[in-house]
């Protein structure tokens, strides 16, 4: 059998080879000198005054546009600004390294919102319940922290929408997820599992999945996805339902992955801290409002918006918990509340109620 002869326009592979060794080198170089210039940032900072923490979630936020506008590929937009995003984290952790409060147990869909949105070289420090996030940060020991707000099957987390009614802290940055629940476990095949964790919610979201390719595994409600990839990595015939997060941190492998039966369950976190947000021009401003309980007050309340011409995103009502039947309204809007536009509704807005409170103004999500 005579040997087939590569096309002549094929570079042979040892020249493809040493230029990328060559490519590496040089990125490694360019990375140290990205990371020689934020401790001098850091340096300048400190000669300057400023304490605290030195990220700036506006700056970040550009920072991560321009990759996206100069991308050409063929990276696609998303893997570029992950790329930057972890190269951006490396550095900001050697001006200062921060601690960032999270729903825990580790391995939770909260934390790997923490990851995204500030990449792998912070500190996550888990937290039982919203309001211990809240006081972690409120404390001081921790700079930032990340709360659920919304999911889109299920709607708004209400214990994040009352937190943020009682807390000084501002929003300073949101993080949207892709809620893809993955089985995973220690068995070869699904014909070996005999029971699979999760948190009751996620079972559910899975329910037509489990029907048909695990109708007679028993179903078992744990506190946690977290926990049930704990339980599910000492138990061979036992498998988790959980995100990518806690395979990587109990070492499971994936079995079947997006098993959930809505494609499109995404999760919307926020970021709060005690700092704000510079205007970016892509930027979103959530607050908080009372009503005069009176006939038309809800529609006197919108009215600024739609004067000034401000798009409404989203708006929530809440139990004011002041009296019966007396409600507060959470509304996002599209821009900075230094914006023109949007600092003149709010003006007009703060004749029209009872109590107006700005949550923050901050980015709108990247990727």
């Amino acid at each position: 059998m005579s040997s087939v002869t590569p096309p002549s326009e094929f570079t042979p592979l040892a020249v493809l080879r040493e230029k990328i060794d060559a490519i590496d080198a040089e990125i490694l170089q360019l990375i140290n000198q990205r990371a020689s210039c934020a401790v001098e940032v850091a340096k300048t900072k400190i000669a300057q005054g400023e304490q605290g923490t030195f990220y700036r979630p506006d700056r970040e936020s550009l920072v991560l546009r321009r990759i996206k506008e100069l991308n050409r590929g063929p990276l696609s937009d998303d893997t570029a600004t992950r790329f930057f995003r972890e190269i951006m984290s490396a550095c900001l952790a050697l001006e200062k390294p921060m601690d960032i409060a999270f729903l825990g147990p580790e391995g939770t869909f909260t934390q790997q919102a923490a990851f995204k949105h500030f990449g792998h070289a912070v500190k996550t420090v888990p937290a039982a319940t919203i309001n211990d996030i809240f006081k972690a940060v409120e404390s001081g020991s921790c700079q930032f922290g990340v709360v659920p707000v919304e999911n889109s099957t299920e709607g708004v987390i209400s214990h994040t929408l009352d937190r943020l009614l009682s807390s000084s802290l501002k929003i300073c940055g949101e993080v949207e997820i892709r809620v893809h629940q993955n089985l995973m476990g220690l068995a070869e095949n699904l014909a070996d599992i005999t029971e699979v964790y999760s948190h009751s919610q996620s079972l559910a979201q899975c329910r037509q999945w489990l029907d048909i390719y695990l109708p007679d595994a028993r179903r078992t409600a744990v506190s946690s996805n977290a926990e049930a990839a704990r339980l599910a990595a000492a138990d061979k015939h036992a498998a988790a339902i959980a995100g990518i997060t806690a395979a990587e941190i109990y070492h499971l492998p994936i079995i079947k992955n997006n098993v959930e039966d809505e494609a499109n369950n995404t999760t919307r976190f926020i970021i709060v801290g005690q700092q704000s947000s510079a205007p970016t021009g892509k930027d979103k401003t959530s607050l908080v409002v009372s009503t005069r309980n009176q006939p038309g007050a809800l529609h006197k309340t919108l009215e600024p918006f739609a004067t000034v011409g401000v798009d409404m995103v989203n708006i929530e009502s809440r139990p004011s918990r002041q009296g019966l039947w007396d409600y507060v309204f959470f509304i996002d809007i599209e821009g900075h509340s230094e914006d023109e536009n949007v600092a003149q509704a709010l003006a007009l807005l703060k004749d029209k109620v009872n109590m107006l409170k700005l949550l923050g103004s901050y980015p709108k999500a990247v990727y």
